[in-house]
C-alpha cells in the first residue's frame, strides 16, 4: 500500500479518491492530525498558514457524514460545529466547504451511489433573519459560527435544540482568542455546549474538540485553553511555524521623522502602485479604519476605482462581501484592510502583502504576511513600510 493510501486508509473511497484527485499527497498536519481525529481524540493542530489545517479537521468529519448518508442515516441535526473568530472567515469557510462536498457528491453520482446532500450554513451577526429561521426549521449537518453567535445560539430554546447532538467542535484560529476576553467568553460557551450535549445524550461522550492554530507559543497554553475545565490536555500536532518568506523593508526617500510627511505618503502611494502592478493581487494592511479609507482613496486616484477595494469592520456586510468577491475574481488588484482580513480567510491567490507602519507584534506580522502565498508550496511575500523613526 502506498504512503498516500496509508494516510487515507480510514477514508471512504469517495472521500479518498476526491482528495487524491484534488491534492495528491496530504500535508504534514493532515497526515499527523487525521489519526487522532478519526479515533475521536481531542487534538490541537498547530501549523503554518496555508498548510491545510482546516481540511485536516473537516475531512474526517465529512467522511463520517458521507458514510451516514450512503447508509441512509444522515442526521437531521448539527453534527459538526465550526467556530471562527471572524465573520468574514466564517463566510469563506462555508464557501470552501461547498467545494469538497459538491465534488464528493458528483463523484458519488458518477459511481451510481445514492448520497444525499450534506447541508452547511453560516450563523453570524451578518446572517439575515429568514436564513436564521430556515436554519432552525431545517438544521444543517455542518454549522459555521462565531464565538458571539455561539453564545446567542446557546441561549434560545429553539437554537439550543439543534446543537444538542453536536459530535465534533472545531475552533479555528484559536490563538486569536485564547488570551483575551473573547477567549474567556468562548470557554464558557464551550462548557455550556458540553453540558447541553450531555444532558440530551447521557450515554454519549461530549463533542470532540479540534483546535487549529497558526502562530502561537507556548502551544501548551493553547492546548490547555482548548481542554477547558474537565478534559485532559488534548493531543498536540505541532509541525512548527517556520516558513520560508520573501521579506523586505520599504523606506521613503526622505529622512524619517516622528511623523510621516505628506511628501512621504506620496512616495508610499506611488511605491504601492508600482508593486501592485508587478503582482496579480496585493493585500495592504493598515492599523486603523480611517487609514483604510485614506489609502484606498489615494490608490484609486492612481489606479482607478475598480482596481482598489477597502475592507474593515465598520463597512456593511454587503460592502465587505463585495470587496472580498472583487479581490478573489481578480477585478480588484489591491485590497486595503485592517485586522478584518488578518486571520485565516482564504481571500484568493494573493501574491503580495504590504504592511504600513508597525504591525505591533511579530506574531501579527507573520499572520498578515502569511495571507500571501496561501496555497501549498508557495512562498509568502511581504513588504514592511517604515513610516517614522
Amino acid at each position: 500500500m502506498s504512503a498516500m493510501n496509508n494516510a487515507l486508509a480510514w477514508a471512504h473511497p469517495l472521500v479518498r479518491d476526491w482528495f487524491v484527485e484534488q491534492f495528491g499527497d496530504p500535508t504534514e498536519p493532515q497526515e499527523q492530525g487525521w489519526p487522532h481525529i478519526v479515533e475521536g481524540r481531542d487534538v490541537l493542530i498547530s501549523a503554518p498558514t496555508g498548510s491545510g489545517k482546516t481540511l485536516a479537521a473537516f475531512l474526517a468529519c465529512i467522511d463520517r457524514l458521507v458514510r451516514q448518508g450512503i447508509d441512509g442515516a444522515l442526521p437531521g441535526h448539527v453534527a459538526v460545529l465550526y467556530v471562527s473568530p471572524l465573520k468574514a472567515l466564517g463566510n469563506d469557510i462555508h464557501k470552501n466547504l461547498e467545494i469538497p462536498l459538491r465534488g464528493i457528491l458528483d463523484l458519488a453520482a458518477k459511481r451510481g451511489l445514492a448520497l444525499p446532500e450534506i447541508r452547511t450554513a453560516v450563523r453570524s451577526g451578518d446572517t439575515l433573519a429568514p436564513e436564521r429561521r430556515a436554519m432552525l426549521k431545517n438544521p444543517p449537518q455542518i454549522l459555521v459560527t462565531t464565538p458571539e453567535s455561539l453564545y446567542i445560539l446557546l441561549t434560545a430554546e429553539k437554537s439550543r435544540t439543534i446543537l444538542q447532538n453536536v459530535e465534533t467542535l472545531i475552533v479555528d484560529e484559536i490563538h486569536a482568542v485564547a488570551d483575551d476576553k473573547r477567549g474567556a467568553h468562548l470557554a464558557l460557551s464551550l462548557e455550556r455546549l458540553d453540558a447541553l450535549v450531555r444532558a440530551a445524550n447521557p450515554d454519549r461522550p461530549a463533542p470532540v474538540r479540534i483546535g487549529l492554530s497558526a502562530t502561537q507559543k507556548p502551544i501548551e497554553e493553547v492546548a490547555r485553553f482548548l481542554a477547558g475545565a474537565e478534559r485532559p490536555v488534548p493531543e498536540v500536532v505541532d509541525v512548527g511555524h517556520r516558513r520560508t518568506m520573501d521579506l523586505a523593508v520599504e523606506v521613503p526617500a526622505g529622512e524619517l521623522g516622528p511623523v510621516a510627511t505628506e511628501e512621504m505618503w506620496g512616495d508610499i502611494y506611488s511605491r504601492i502602485v508600482e508593486l501592485a502592478l508587478e503582482h496579480r493581487s496585493t493585500l495592504v494592511f493598515v492599523n486603523t479604519r480611517r487609514l483604510v479609507e485614506r489609502l484606498a482613496h489615494h490608490l484609486a486616484e492612481r489606479m482607478g476605482e475598480e482596481a482598489v477595494a477597502a475592507h474593515h469592520g465598520s463597512l456593511s456586510r454587503k460592502l465587505r462581501l463585495e470587496a472580498e468577491k472583487r479581490l478573489k475574481s481578480g477585478e480588484a488588484r489591491v485590497m486595503v484592510a485592517t485586522a478584518s482580513l488578518e486571520l485565516g480567510i482564504d481571500i484568493g491567490m494573493v501574491d503580495l502583502v504590504c504592511q504600513i507602519s508597525s504591525p505591533r507584534s511579530i506574531g501579527v506580522a507573520l499572520q498578515r504576511i502569511g495571507r500571501a502565498g496561501h496555497w501549498r508550496g508557495a512562498v509568502p511575500k511581504g513588504r514592511l513600510f517604515a513610516m517614522t523613526r
